[in-house]
């Protein structure tokens, strides 16, 4: 459900521009270079490793087709909070390595962790015997179809890194922004919404209803309100506004009845809405949605014309504060690619589990 929420957000316009200025900040795409690149600089082993390690982490990359999915593949990592993919490899041969990457849907995947107790029989503490971890992926989720189940090794998992309060869930980026998203489409409707009903004047029909009965005089309203009503609503999922004369109109006109004696049929107009131009609250929201997108508020201004590129004196503070959390993103994003390698190397006989323990931290990602 909550993936869901954060794909649904993800489609409104401001918030698109800022996932989009996230994503072309992080992931470059160059004709004349890659987008990612290896650095063992700090890994101390023969030239002839870091040449092999330097061809692996090349194939996993045409595995992902990085250069054309690339975007695609952080986009849906930095909506969804984490990003699968299943690793098809030869039984009959596994040290031919990985034959195969595929990207599976977050929605239809998840990871199971199964924890067997047992009783301590002198102190009576329950304890763990043993925990199995494995996922399990089905086409339909939340319906009580089988699903697939897959080993660990078999599965790459990338999070966010981020938990929500009580660390059991993990959440996208876009977590902190569900709240003022949420309050800036219904301000941005209630607007619409204010601005249709009370730009027009609405009319006060007195009408005279002599001295009839009460049930015929309901009656003769009403045929005269039939005749005189204009029924316009606004849709606030498409934007537009029909003619529905099924429903109450929130442009209603007003039919008062009046008695003999009174003044005769009378139509008066109620002014409409006055301050209809104030906008104050839809743009605090929207700086508010960019805050928590940690998105600098001068990029949602595009009128504006900000510091020229280049100048390293012109740099502002908002711009450097984004960049270093372009680079933590980078920094994260960076484990699906670790994780492939390793389980690459591994299958291949390259390297042992020890080998990468000791370089898996001076092993970095370089982006462009």
């Amino acid at each position: 459900q909550l993936i869901k929420k954060y794909r649904g957000i993800a489609e409104h316009p401001e918030v698109d521009a800022a996932i989009e200025d996230i994503i072309n900040e992080s992931i470059v795409a160059s004709e004349l270079e890659s987008a990612v690149k290896l650095d063992l600089d700090k890994v101390e082993t023969s030239d002839k490793i870091k040449k092999v390690l330097q061809e692996e982490f090349e194939n996993i990359c045409a595995m992902l087709n990085f250069e054309e999915h690339g975007h695609d593949l952080f986009r849906s990592w930095y909506v969804d909070g984490r990003i699968y993919h299943h690793l098809i490899v030869d039984e009959n041969n596994p040290s031919a390595g990985i034959q195969e990457i595929r990207y599976i849907d977050t929605v239809k995947i998840r990871k199971v962790k199964q924890v067997k107790k047992k009783k301590d029989p002198i102190s009576g503490a329950t304890l763990v015997d043993k925990v199995n971890e494995f996922y399990i992926y089905q086409e339909k989720p939340g319906s009580q179809a089988s699903g697939v189940k897959l080993t660990l090794d078999s599965v790459s998992y990338c999070t966010s890194g981020l938990l929500d309060e009580h660390r059991k869930k993990v959440i996208s980026y876009l977590h902190k922004a569900l709240k003022p998203i949420t309050q800036l489409r219904m301000m941005e409707d209630s607007l619409v919404i204010y601005r249709l009903a009370r730009a027009p004047e609405r009319r006060m029909f007195y009408i005279d209803v002599g001295n009839l009965p009460r049930g015929k005089a309901e009656q003769y309203m009403k045929d005269i309100m039939a005749k005189y009503r204009n029924k316009l609503v606004y849709d606030a999922k498409t934007g537009e506004i029909r003619d529905d004369r099924k429903h109450m109109s929130m442009l209603e006109d007003f039919w008062l009845p009046r008695r003999e004696g009174g003044r005769g049929t009378e139509i008066s107009s109620l002014p409409g809405g006055q301050n209809l131009g104030e906008i104050e609250d839809i743009i605090y929201f929207q700086k508010k949605m960019y805050r928590s997108l940690n998105v600098p508020i001068s990029r949602l201004d595009t009128e504006t014309v900000q510091g020229i590129l280049g100048r390293s004196t012109e740099i502002n503070r908002d711009e450097l504060k984004f960049q270093k959390f372009i680079e933590r993103l980078r920094t994260r994003f960076s484990h699906l690619f670790m994780g492939l390698l390793k389980t690459q190397l591994m299958l291949k006989g390259i390297i042992t589990e020890e080998d990468w323990n000791t370089w898996k931290n001076k092993v970095t990602i370089d982006y462009l």
